[in-house]
């Protein structure tokens, strides 16, 4: 309870430091939230009318004044409007927020199921041509973009023999989950493949570790049989490595993979905040990227916990 409180104290401070990093990074970029609101357009605005959207935006205002005038409604749960979508930035965010939480869950469980059991065969076949197949395949998949295995799905699965849509007009789950699964399929696929490779890596490497471990060892003179030494004995001391890196890689996810979501239009937190970087949304920038950032600090807070729960030996209060 000490370490979860002592973590929860500093989540506030590192709000406020991401919140200060995007205010002053969006607004350094060239350009303007009205001419990028009106295009071709805004050349027609007169000078008083200028003024007047300006206003009407507070973007008349000094940095530091818009900041704190953000910074304070932020605090009372109002993150802005979208000058884009004229809406909430908060309602379109939670609008967008499911799509990315389920492309993040299916691309992990993808990962998860592929990658651990090729990790721990590639262990216990260490140096046979099996293992050093698991190792090419593992290398092959971290060393491709996901957008060109994106882009080879959709010409084999979508376009070669039509099995799975490529894009279209995004259903919802809860709408149709059969058509829903269809759309999301090869998405997941495509950010599963890069991260199963990850996974197999970091799994084969610490399965090796542990099973040249003394108690692993002495399980196997007592006669233990392979598969309860394995899968009791070993495994759940090679897990950590691999909470880590799914840790980090799921907050990675759920920030939206903008790449993915812009190949297959998917109506994403990526391809969101993508939009509204080009749109000098600033209200919808600050708003995603504070969302995101919230989301990473809980994800990286399970993590801990989850050493605890994987082994008893770790304490973090400790240290």
């Amino acid at each position: 309870m000490n370490y979860l409180t002592r973590r929860l104290l500093t989540f506030p401070l590192v709000m406020l430091g991401v919140s200060i990093v995007v205010f002053v990074a969006i607004r350094m970029i060239p350009g303007d939230s009205i001419t990028a609101m009106l295009g071709t357009e805004a050349g027609l605005l007169t000078p008083d009318q200028r003024a007047a959207l300006a206003a009407y935006f507070g973007l008349d205002q000094s940095w530091p004044v818009q900041y704190w005038n953000w910074l304070t409604a932020a605090l009372n749960g109002d993150l802005g409007i979208s000058v884009t979508f004229g809406k909430p930035v908060m309602s379109i965010i939670l609008e967008r927020f499911p799509l990315t939480l389920q492309l993040a869950v299916m691309s992990m469980l993808i990962a998860l199921i592929v990658g651990l059991p090729a990790g721990i065969y590639a262990a216990i076949k260490k140096e046979k041509p099996t293992d050093l197949t698991v190792r090419l395949l593992a290398m092959i998949g971290q060393s491709t973009p996901s957008f060109v295995i994106g882009l080879v799905f959709i010409y084999v699965l979508s376009v070669g023999f039509g099995i799975l849509p490529a894009m279209g007009e995004f259903t919802p789950f809860w709408t149709d989950p059969v058509k829903n699964l269809g759309q999301m399929i090869l998405p997941s696929l495509t950010l599963g493949f890069a991260f199963a490779a990850a996974v197999t890596r970091v799994t084969r490497s610490t399965m090796l570790d542990v099973l040249s471990d003394d108690y692993v060892r002495t399980a196997r003179a007592k006669g233990v049989p392979a598969r309860n030494v394995i899968w009791r004995h070993a495994l759940p001391n090679a897990l950590i490595p691999v909470v880590t890196l799914s840790g980090v890689e799921f907050g990675y996810l759920l920030g939206g993979a903008v790449l993915v979501e812009q190949i297959y239009a998917l109506p994403g937190l990526g391809r969101l905040v993508l939009d509204a970087i080009l749109q000098r949304d600033y209200a919808l920038v600050q708003g995603t990227i504070l969302f995101i950032a919230f989301n990473f600090m809980i994800v990286n807070l399970l993590v801990d916990l989850a050493y605890v729960a994987l082994d008893p030996r770790i304490r973090l209060g400790e240290n």
